[in-house]
């Protein structure tokens, strides 16, 4: 007897659904409650720190976190409607630009914020989040060439 599998296209929607949450979730934060995520993450020093000094410099940086948050909310919201394509080779070109995309971040963290003083230590964890979010694309590559040459 054969055990219940979940195919490929279910698998993709899955994983499009659960990244989709974690950027809208994200996004979201960031654009409300960034002084919060900043003492959450990084103490309450550094977050003063990360806020500015001057009342331009905060407004600046506000400005800056609100359309971040908002470029994260609406990559969310496009990852959320391609979970609903059922194309296989769209399917596994997306997952290939998605796994090319996360190993960028992390050789930018890698690269360039590990030298920001006031994040030094924080790019780790970071780039283990950008390796894992890789890796679950990558599984689903995997399972995706299983069930194509099974």
């Amino acid at each position: 007897m054969s055990s219940p599998s979940i195919s490929s296209s279910s698998a993709f929607s899955i994983i499009c659904a659960l990244h989709s949450l974690i950027a809208i979730t994200s996004g979201t934060l960031m654009m409300f409650h960034m002084k919060e995520i900043y003492t959450f993450t990084h103490g309450l020093h550094t977050a003063t720190v990360l806020m500015g000094s001057t009342p331009h410099d905060q407004l600046l940086i506000r400005t800056s976190d609100s359309f971040s948050g908002l470029l994260l909310f609406a990559i969310g919201f496009l990852i959320f409607m391609v979970s609903f394509v059922k194309d296989r080779e769209f399917q596994s070109f997306f997952a290939k630009g998605c796994v090319v995309l996360h190993v960028f971040m992390a050789i930018w963290r890698i690269v360039f914020e590990r030298r920001v003083d006031v994040l030094a230590w924080d790019w780790l964890r970071q780039t283990i989040g950008d390796f894992l979010l890789g890796l679950s694309w990558v599984f689903f590559l995997v399972y995706s060439w299983r069930e194509k040459y099974d």
